[in-house]
């Protein structure tokens, strides 16, 4: 083993935050100092997170060097006037636009157009000063940054500039091709320099580390910088077994937002309760996580209130708790062009749950291809209502005979673990 190399990750979300954005590096971290490397982590030092999770503190690696830096965030003061609007719109829950409110318009046109790419933008200069002197005490020549929020690209980007430093671009999501870009309500000027930055940093960065296929061609239009591909992955969390839910639980675990809205499951399910007293007696649909309105309303409006549990935000372990003991798991995207790249993270929580998985998407999803190649469940998209209605009957009918489970192959190559080695081999060229 030859000596350390020490690696400068720059990431906002960090414990105690919540939610899936936090996954990634929070595992890279943990695995990063057995193949040699020493994580160094900046992170804010007072961030305005949607979701919290403490438990999540207990899983921060003992080896990493944590660095925090203060942070202003708009965020702060637009809580003033709408606490919860602005929580809402921070982690992602956007009204459908016939459904928004003026002050939900005036929030999205702000943050589309004053604060570009995005409300974290004021830590870039701060954080340029701290690091650069950080780097250059402690002999580091290689950092990281991931997005969202894109704007720590920038920080990448000048100490690129200024230092030289060997700089890997990680993007947890596309910049201008994610689903949310567009309910931005971006004027033409707005568009364009999101554009103009996204275009800077992806011919700057000495790689760019991307989470599927698709968002990699997307990529190789615009740069001619390599691009590797390392999804998200599991790791084998102590979870103790579980008991499976006595009712035919159908869970959809994380957020659920407003254009994630199947009506041709609401609507299979429906006719399923209607016709079948038997589905109807066992039959329950679980909810974790942060809903959005419409979909409350979607599922009121197909009469399924009734066998709707909605357990609203649980911790990381609880939610790999539900996954295991739950019958059925529910896996949603946004229906459109642009959502194919993107593959949830928690897709591959899912898939070590042991339990089927329905997924409904956009078709030819990258995330179908690995449902299907590992034999973990079954994809469909938004308008096979029928097949998606059999599909569930057919599970139901293995629950009553205690038969329903999945016999996944080629888990290995989603472990943390392994992603992690895939990491290094890439930080080390």
């Amino acid at each position: 083993m030859g000596q350390t190399k020490k690696v400068v990750i720059i990431t906002y979300y960090w414990p105690p935050a919540g939610g899936p954005g936090v996954q990634r590096w929070l595992k890279f971290v943990k695995y990063l100092p057995d193949f040699g490397v020493q994580p160094i982590v900046y992170v804010p030092e007072n961030p305005t997170y949607p979701i919290l999770d403490e438990g999540l503190l207990n899983e921060v690696s003992d080896k990493a060097i944590i660095l925090k830096n203060k942070i202003f965030e708009p965020y702060q003061l637009a809580g003033i006037f709408s606490k919860k609007q602005t929580q809402k719109i921070s982690s992602g829950i956007i009204p459908a636009a016939k459904k928004q409110s003026f002050l939900e318009k005036l929030l999205l046109w702000i943050r589309g157009n004053l604060f570009i790419p995005d409300a974290r933008k004021y830590w870039v200069n701060p954080s340029v000063v701290y690091l650069k002197k950080y780097i250059q005490e402690n002999n580091i020549d290689t950092i990281v940054t991931s997005g969202p929020p894109h704007s720590l690209h920038l920080i990448g980007l000048k100490l690129k500039e200024e230092l030289g430093v060997k700089w890997f671009a990680d993007f947890r999501d596309p910049w201008t091709t994610i689903g949310y870009h567009k309910a931005l309500k971006l004027s033409s000027y707005a568009d364009k320099k999101h554009k103009q930055l996204e275009s800077k940093v992806l011919t700057n960065a000495d790689t760019i580390i991307v989470t599927s296929k698709t968002t990699k061609t997307e990529f190789q239009a615009l740069t001619n910088k390599p691009i590797e591909v390392i999804t998200n992955g599991y790791d084998l969390e102590n979870i103790s077994k579980q008991t499976l839910d006595d009712k035919f639980t159908m869970a959809h675990i994380g957020s659920f937002l407003s254009d994630r809205n199947p009506n041709a499951l609401w609507e299979a399910l429906h006719e399923l309760v209607s016709e079948n007293e038997k589905f109807a007696t066992h039959f329950q649909l679980k909810l974790i996580g942060k809903i959005s309105q419409e979909i409350v309303e979607s599922i009121s409006q197909f009469q399924l209130d009734a066998y709707c549990n909605n357990l609203g935000y649980v911790s990381h372990t609880e939610a790999l708790e539900h996954q295991r003991k739950s019958q059925v798991l529910l896996l949603i995207e946004i229906d459109s062009e642009e959502t194919k790249s993107i593959i949830p993270g928690k897709l591959f929580e899912y898939m070590v749950s042991e339990r089927p998985i329905i997924a409904i998407g956009p078709k030819d999803s990258d995330f179908a291809e690995i449902i299907t190649s590992t034999n973990t469940g079954v994809f469909f998209t938004y308008s096979e209502k029928d097949r998606l209605k059999k599909t569930i009957l057919a599970y139901f009918e293995l629950f009553l005979e205690n038969k329903l489970q999945v016999h996944p192959v080629g888990l290995q190559q989603y472990s943390r673990k392994n992603l992690t080695e895939k990491l290094v081999s890439i930080l080390n060229n």
